[in-house]
């Protein structure tokens, strides 16, 4: 039997009205997403120099999520498994998209986002701030499940006076561009305060460089003199530590102080209740751990640079630290999170996508591939049996060249290089948190079932991906 035109209209206007109806009961997502942002970077973690009081205040009105990381510690590959709850090996998307070398390259339009399927559940989708996908026109915010774009698609802009694409154009604000992005991002939150949405704020903060910073954000830090994590590392430059300290914690204040202002306006439109927020970040930071600043692409920061590292660029030293992996993250759910809880449980990037869709009420998509599995049950205070291991990935293409795999549990932490053995890496996380002592040609039967055990879930995960590293594993 065929349908008359005006008798499918009437169907869709009826599922459309149902789908908003049940929209309506859903909660609000505002999902706050920093640049480089430390695990070490706040006061509620303990660092004595951070500044940080609203997102202190935000990680204890809900669940801390203490051993949060990401598969890969750089942006584009973080980023893409945000979206996606893939690994970057899947997508083509392995280090940071550069667009002067890379302009083609972005998320595959063919991939489902999340953002994507809460928008077919009633959901209106606004991204505000860093996209770093994909520059040309067929990666656009727009085709991957948001309503609303204002802020940059490729890896960088200016601290001051930025060019951000608003309206479909692109335009120069004066001021700072983590007030600005906050301004946009309030004014989507009032603009759709009516049915439910998504609001993500992806700040270009802290990502250096930290400079200029508005007088209030400078204040407490320009007298510091800095707490260093590593002070009697080998030939570190303990002056140009402290300074970049000092600007870097200026950077993440200004990201507290105008977290407050999202906190407030909620607060102020009544939306509180009934809004969950996250706060995480793409990858953490170091600054004079273990000798070196920056992320996954970090440089040694040391008055003289180890041997071997002449001809290397920018002196750097890619890296899989917990530091560059780890995330600072909370997530806030009215009448479901109390206050002050704190999850243990291994968190990944990859887990986002099923954990959204979970708190929003929505079923996951049939027959869509997803590696992250919803920490749901865990914040709801349910009994579960959580695998706290942990794998991830870095094939570096730009500063230097490498294939980086890790395989992470508790205790021990492994590293491979199948690009360049000699980087290898073992770690015992319980005697040596903070990673200064790599045993990996230490000959003990302790360390050599760590490293057989540790290698063989590597190559485990990677045959389940169909990583292309693979092949160069089997020569």
């Amino acid at each position: 039997m065929k349908l008359t035109t005006a008798i499918i209209a009437a169907l869709l206007a009826t599922y459309t009205c149902s789908d908003c109806a049940q929209a309506a009961d859903k909660p609000n997502i505002l999902f706050i997403y920093t640049d480089d942002q430390a695990p070490w970077a706040l006061g509620l973690s303990g660092h004595p120099d951070a500044v940080t009081p609203h997102l202190d205040e935000l990680f204890r009105s809900g669940a801390y999520l203490v051993n949060a990381f990401t598969t890969t510690p750089v942006c584009s590959p973080s980023r893409a498994g945000l979206m996606t709850g893939r690994y970057g090996s899947e997508l083509g998307i392995t280090d940071w998209i550069n667009p002067r070398h890379e302009y083609g390259v972005g998320l595959p339009p063919s991939s489902l986002c999340w953002t994507e399927v809460l928008q077919q559940h009633g959901y209106t989708n606004g991204l505000i701030g860093k996209w770093h996908l994909g520059v040309p026109d067929r990666f656009h915010p727009t085709r991957a499940g948001f309503d609303y774009f204002m802020g940059f698609r490729s890896g960088g802009t200016k601290v001051k006076g930025a060019v951000l694409e608003t309206e479909g154009q692109q335009q120069t604000f004066p001021g700072f561009t983590t007030d600005v992005l906050t301004d946009y991002a309030i004014e989507f939150i009032k603009d759709h305060q009516e049915k439910p949405f998504v609001c993500c704020v992806h700040y270009r903060a802290p990502h250096a460089p930290w400079l200029p910073q508005p007088e209030s954000d400078l204040e407490p830090f320009k007298d510091l003199d800095p707490t260093l994590p590593h002070p009697d590392y080998p030939k570190l430059d303990v002056k140009k530590v402290k300074q970049k300290t000092r600007e870097y914690l200026g950077s993440v204040h200004g990201v507290d102080r105008n977290v407050g202002r999202l906190m407030q306006t909620l607060d102020d439109l009544k939306l509180a209740d009934n809004t969950i927020v996250v706060f995480t970040s793409d990858h953490g930071y170091n600054m004079g751990h273990n000798g070196i600043w920056h992320k996954g692409n970090g440089h040694w920061i040391l008055t003289e640079f180890p041997a071997g590292t002449e001809n290397v660029p920018r002196r750097q030293r890619p890296n899989m630290y917990d530091n560059s992996i780890r995330v600072p993250t909370a997530i806030r759910w009215p009448g479901v999170i109390k206050p002050g809880t704190i999850v243990e449980e291994t968190f990944s990037n990859l887990d986002w996508y099923p954990t959204l869709l979970g708190m929003a009420g929505v079923p996951l998509p049939a027959d869509t591939i997803l590696r992250g599995r919803s920490i749901v049950p865990v914040l709801e205070g349910k009994s579960t049996d959580w695998d706290n291991d942990f794998y991830a990935e870095y094939s570096t293409k730009h500063q230097s060249h490498t294939h980086m795999r890790m395989y992470r549990t508790p205790r021990w932490k492994l590293v491979r290089d199948f690009l360049n053995p000699e980087r290898d890496e073992l770690y015992d996380l319980e005697a040596d948190p903070t990673e200064t002592t790599n045993l990996i040609h230490k000959d003990t039967p302790e360390t050599n079932a760590a490293i057989e055990k540790l290698h063989a879930k590597i190559i485990e995960q990677m045959q389940e991906i169909n990583d292309p590293v693979l092949a160069l594993v089997q020569e």
